[in-house]
């Protein structure tokens, strides 16, 4: 039971970890009313750290993720919003040594989708594409809420599970400001966990105290749909209670990110993007991630 917990604690790090997931250039002001349909693939390698006492060795994991999007803005309050749509669906390997023998499982199928309101409180007004007039010059504040639904493949009696049967919500305040053809975004984040009711076990419950991040993203833009971002970002705290005992997790994980958009034509679009986790804690998982994604946008 031992080894079965700690495990447990240091794959909802890596769940966690995943939740920030850096993403420059999201409160761009964009001109209302466009539609952005999005398929993007992530390929995720990760070693995951345990204690030692434990015997296990080894721990890795191997994902492929393939993940569809829409993006839909329009006029709120005078202001420029945006909702997000996100589903992923997964094809993961984990292996490793326990006390000398080795071990191993896969999982496919939907993960969480994730919906994302946000909305721009200043210097971004609503704009129909004809209105629309981006200045070299301006700071956008915004505001969002990303909800994490949990609709996912999940199995009570599994330990490895796509979906996190729980709900979680991540408000989050970002500001951006443009000079010329730099921009510099900054954003800080609250992930907020639901209970897990059945973990492992009906009725068992899972609990974990919010993490606490900021990113920094440096863009910038050659031309119009052409650009480059490098990024960094550092999570502290999701502290797990399992049935009212709380355990010494807490997790503090640096991020890191070099992204490039191109455009295909004046709608299509492609990103390459590379990302680069790791723990500062003696347990946790570090990882690195490389993304393909393809963007059309259609609208008035």
């Amino acid at each position: 039971m031992r080894l079965f917990t700690a495990t447990f604690l240091i794959l909802l790090q890596a769940t966690a970890t995943d939740a920030q997931e850096l993403e420059p250039r999201r409160w761009a002001h964009l001109p209302t009313g466009i539609n952005f349909a999005a398929a993007g693939y992530a390929y995720t390698d990760g070693n995951i750290f345990l204690d030692p006492a434990l015997l296990v060795e080894g721990a890795q994991a191997e994902i492929h993720t393939l993940a569809l999007g829409y993006i839909r803005t329009f006029g709120f309050l005078g202001k420029s919003a945006r909702v997000d749509l996100k589903v992923p669906l997964s094809s993961g390997d984990w292996q490793g040594t326990i006390d000398g023998e080795f071990a191993a499982t896969d999982r496919q199928g939907f993960g969480d989708p994730k919906i994302r309101f946000a909305m721009n409180l200043y210097g971004s007004p609503a704009q129909t594409p004809k209105e629309f007039q981006p200045t070299i010059a301006s700071t956008v504040v915004g505001a969002a809420l990303e909800i994490l639904v949990p609709v996912g493949e999940y199995f009570e009696d599994r330990l490895i599970n796509l979906g996190s049967n729980r709900w979680l919500w991540r408000p989050h305040v970002g500001v951006v400001h443009t000079s010329g053809k730099w921009s510099y975004e900054a954003t800080l984040s609250a992930f907020i966990f639901g209970d897990n009711d059945d973990y492992q076990a009906p009725d068992r419950k899972l609990q974990q105290d919010p993490l606490y991040a900021a990113q920094l993203h440096l863009v910038h833009t050659f031309r119009p749909g052409l650009w480059a971002s490098l990024s960094a970002a550092y999570g502290e705290g999701a502290v797990a209670t399992i049935d009212g005992v709380k355990n010494s997790n807490e997790q503090a994980n640096f991020l890191w990110a070099a992204s490039v958009g191109i455009p295909l034509t004046r709608q299509q679009g492609i990103k390459l993007a590379y990302q680069r986790g790791r723990t500062t804690q003696e347990t946790g998982v570090d990882y690195d991630r490389f993304i393909l994604a393809y963007s059309l946008m259609w609208g008035s």
